[in-house]
């Protein structure tokens, strides 16, 4: 079985996206091929609009221990030079280069705080 927010991440689709358009909250495999083989017009017309600036989701994974999740990109997401778990320090990634500074950015995805290495000012 399959959850809604599989689903979505498999289609592309925003979770908010497959809950409008009736989507069930478990589904399985055959429910969800039949999407992929046969797309309803809301599906079809949502890849029409794709215009592929924006990802619908994104895979985050720790540079530290390599763990992964999908999230969807918040606008306010900088472009992180690393990501981590939010358990591990930032004593465990490689330190800035010389001349940088390093901004934490916590709370993207469901665990992950982001890192942004950029020159002093």
């Amino acid at each position: 079985m399959l959850t809604r927010r599989d689903a979505a991440q498999r289609l592309d689709i925003p979770l908010e996206m497959a809950a409008r358009h009736g989507v069930p909250a478990t589904l399985t495999e055959a429910q969800l091929s039949e999407l992929e083989d046969n797309p309803p017009p809301w599906l079809v017309q949502s890849r029409a609009n794709r215009t592929g600036k924006k990802p619908v989701w994104v895979d985050l994974v720790c540079d530290v221990c390599g763990f992964a999740e999908k999230a969807r990109p918040k606008k306010w997401w900088p472009t992180f030079t690393y990501v981590s778990c939010d358990s591990h320090q930032p004593s465990d990634l490689p330190p800035p280069h010389q001349g940088e500074h390093r901004q934490e950015i916590p709370g993207v995805g469901s665990r992950f705080v982001g890192w942004v290495d950029a020159e002093l000012d």
